[in-house]
């Protein structure tokens, strides 16, 4: 499947998504997956989450490995229709910036083999979506996406911030018109 810039899907006209969909916030060490269900009715149910935890002791190839599978895992018990993944914007150096795309990739392929489409989302648009604010910190985040979504309760920030990638594909992707 074809990765996808959810802002520029120009050919989609319609309104709130229902569905399932996995939320992703990649990391080495701590990549946040949650998986969401959209609702005919407007409501957002918690489906399941995780932190996919790395140890420092593994190597990268070994961390990439587990990040994919941990994210192939999620995707074969809870069945999402698409994905949504936190861009990359802003990295401290050239290291930061290889380690981060090696992880996005890592679960980019394990969606994509699952036949997911992915869809990008900028973490100010993805803030925007869940809070109204694009500068909220992590912790506005997590109280919002508590009491946006029906069962979700207090998430660990990685998983919070890979649910509110899930809500801001689900809020702000238009359904194509039948």
């Amino acid at each position: 499947m074809i990765r996808k810039n959810a802002e520029k899907d120009s050919a989609l006209t319609g309104g709130q998504m229902n569905g399932i969909v996995l939320g992703i916030d990649p990391s080495l060490r701590g990549t946040g997956l949650a998986v969401l269900e959209s609702m005919p009715d407007g409501t957002l149910r918690y489906i399941e989450s995780l932190t996919v935890s790395n140890h420092k002791s593994l190597s990268m190839p070994e961390c990439l490995a587990n990040i994919f599978k941990q994210t192939a895992a999620i995707i074969e018990r809870t069945h999402p229709v698409c994905a949504a993944i936190e861009q990359s914007v802003y990295v401290q150096n050239f290291k930061t910036a290889m380690i981060l795309g090696s992880s996005r990739g890592a679960a980019i392929a394990a969606a994509s083999l699952a036949g997911l489409d992915v869809y990008e989302y900028p973490p100010l648009r993805i803030k925007q979506a869940v809070i109204g604010y694009g500068r909220a910190s992590k912790e506005q985040v997590s109280r919002s996406v508590c009491d946006l979504v029906k069962g979700a309760g207090i998430l660990p920030n990685d998983e919070s911030d890979a649910a509110g990638a899930a809500i801001a594909h689900i809020y702000t992707h238009k359904i194509k018109s039948v």
